[in-house]
C-alpha cells in the first residue's frame, strides 16, 4: 500500500452556528494598541472517516493465454478444477478418463498424470491460463478507522475578521481496516499429452482461488502513521473587544502523508504464498500452483520464503472546509471548537517480488477517507 492511509490530525471539531454576539466587555484596548496578532491552541481532536471500501484491483505477472507446462498433478487436483460449465455429460466424460489414467497409474485419484504407471506416461500436458492478470473482487478494500491525538491551531489574524489558521497534532497511529476476501478467478484449457490428448481432448478447468482474507486479524489490514498539516482562510464574525462568542468560517488545503506502514501479517504471509503460486506457473509447474497453501509453502520452487512486500501509500491534496468558534475568558484567553470536512483520498499499492527482484502481484486499493474532523481545545492570544 506507498506509505497507507489514512486519517486525523488536522483539526477542526464539534459546534455551533449560531452567531449570536454576547455581551460586550472592554478588557481589549481601543485601537491599534491592544490588537492581537497571533493565537496558539492545544486539545483535543477527533477524526471521523465517512468513506467506503473499493474493490481491490490486481494485476499479476501471469498474462491472459499464458502457456504453462502442467508438470507434476493428481488425478484428483485435475478433478477437483474441471469447470462444471462444460456439461454434465461432458464433465463425466473428462472424470472417466482421468479414472482411467488412476486405473493405470495403480493410485487412483493420487496418480501423478506426468509419471502414470511402470512405463513413466506423461499424461500432463500444457494449460493455457486466463483470469490472472488483471482482477478485482467486489466486496473488498480499505479503510480508515477512526482516531483521536492530540491537534494544535496557530492563527494569524490579519485584521479584526480575517486571518490564516495553521492546523496541525501530534501524528497518530491509524488503524486500516479490511474488507473481503480477495479471490484470484483461476481459469485455463488443459491441453493433455500422450495418449490422454486422443482420449479426453482439450478442455476446460475453472477455480477460484482465495489470495487473502483481508478480516483476519481483528480486522486489521494495515497500519501506518498518518501526517495531515492544513492551512485555511478564516472569516471570525463579531468584533475582538465587544463579543466574547464569536463564530467563524474557514476553507483551504489539506496534506496527506502516510509512514511506518505495517501490514498484516497473515495477510503478508498470504500474498507471499500467492506469488509462490504465481512463480511456480512461470517454472512450468501451474499443476503445483493448485495446490494447497501448505503445499505451496513447502514447495522450494515456489521460493515463498524469498518473496518480499512493500507497501506504499500516495500522498495527497484535499480541499477543507470548516465552521467553528471561540470564547474569550479574558484579554489573552480563549476557548476554541470547530468542526471540519476534507474531501480526501489516497491510493495504497502492494507489491510481491521474487527473489530475483521481478514483480509478481501488484494490488492497488483507494482509500476514500473523507473525514470529519472535530476539535476542542484552550488557546492564548498575544
Amino acid at each position: 500500500m506507498k506509505k497507507t492511509l489514512s486519517i486525523a490530525c488536522a483539526v477542526a471539531a464539534p459546534i455551533l452556528l449560531s452567531q449570536s454576539a454576547t455581551a460586550a466587555f472592554d478588557y481589549f484596548k481601543s485601537g491599534n494598541d491592544g490588537f492581537k496578532r497571533y493565537s496558539i491552541s492545544a486539545g483535543w481532536l477527533h477524526a471521523e472517516p465517512t468513506g467506503k471500501a473499493t474493490p481491490v484491483r490486481n494485476t499479476t505477472a501471469i498474462k491472459d493465454d499464458t502457456k504453462a507446462d502442467n508438470g507434476s498433478v493428481t488425478v484428483g487436483a485435475v478433478k477437483n478444477v474441471i469447470d462444471p460449465a462444460q456439461g454434465e455429460a461432458r464433465v463425466q466424460e473428462i472424470k472417466n478418463g482421468l479414472d482411467t489414467a488412476g486405473f493405470l497409474g495403480g493410485k487412483g485419484d493420487d496418480t501423478d498424470l506426468a509419471n502414470i504407471g511402470p512405463l513413466g506416461l506423461n499424461f500432463s500436458g500444457e494449460t493455457t491460463i486466463n483470469g490472472l492478470q488483471s482482477f478485482a473482487t467486489p466486496g473488498t478494500g480499505l479503510e480508515s478507522d477512526t482516531v483521536d491525538t492530540i491537534g494544535m491551531l496557530f492563527t494569524y489574524y490579519v485584521d479584526d475578521h480575517w486571518g490564516v489558521e495553521l492546523k496541525a497534532g501530534i501524528p497518530p497511529k491509524v488503524d486500516i481496516l479490511g474488507k473481503g476476501e480477495v479471490i484470484a478467478p483461476f481459469q485455463g484449457k488443459v491441453s493433455p499429452s500422450g495418449l490422454a490428448a486422443g482420449i479426453l481432448g482439450d478442455f476446460n478447468i475453472k477455480d477460484d482461488i482465495q489470495i487473502t482474507d483481508m478480516t483476519q486479524g481483528g480486522g486489521v489490514a494495515s497500519t501506518a502513521r498518518a501526517w495531515l498539516p492544513a492551512a485555511l482562510v478564516q472569516y471570525q464574525f463579531g468584533k475582538p473587544g465587544v463579543n466574547k462568542f464569536r463564530p467563524y468560517v474557514g476553507a483551504g488545503v489539506m496534506y496527506a502523508y502516510f509512514d511506518d506502514i505495517e501490514l498484516n501479517k497473515g495477510i503478508e504471509q498470504d500474498l507471499q504464498t500467492a506469488a509462490g503460486r504465481l512463480q511456480l506457473i512461470q517454472k512450468n509447474q501451474a499443476g503445483a500452483a493448485l495446490g494447497s497453501k501448505e503445499e505451496i509453502d513447502k514447495n522450494e520452487a515456489a521460493g515463498v520464503a524469498d518473496m518480499r512486500v512493500k507497501v506504499e501509500a500516495d500522498s495527497a491534496w484535499a480541499p477543507i472546509i470548516n465552521v467553528g468558534a471561540t470564547y474569550d475568558f479574558d484579554e489573552n484567553w480563549f476557548a476554541v471548537g470547530s468542526i471540519s470536512y476534507a474531501k480526501l483520498d489516497s491510493d495504497t499499492t502492494i507489491t510481491v517480488k521474487n527473489k530475483e527482484g521481478n514483480q509478481l502481484i501488484e494490488a492497488k486499493s483507494n482509500i476514500d477517507i473523507d473525514p470529519y474532523i472535530t476539535y476542542l481545545g484552550v488557546g492564548y492570544r498575544f
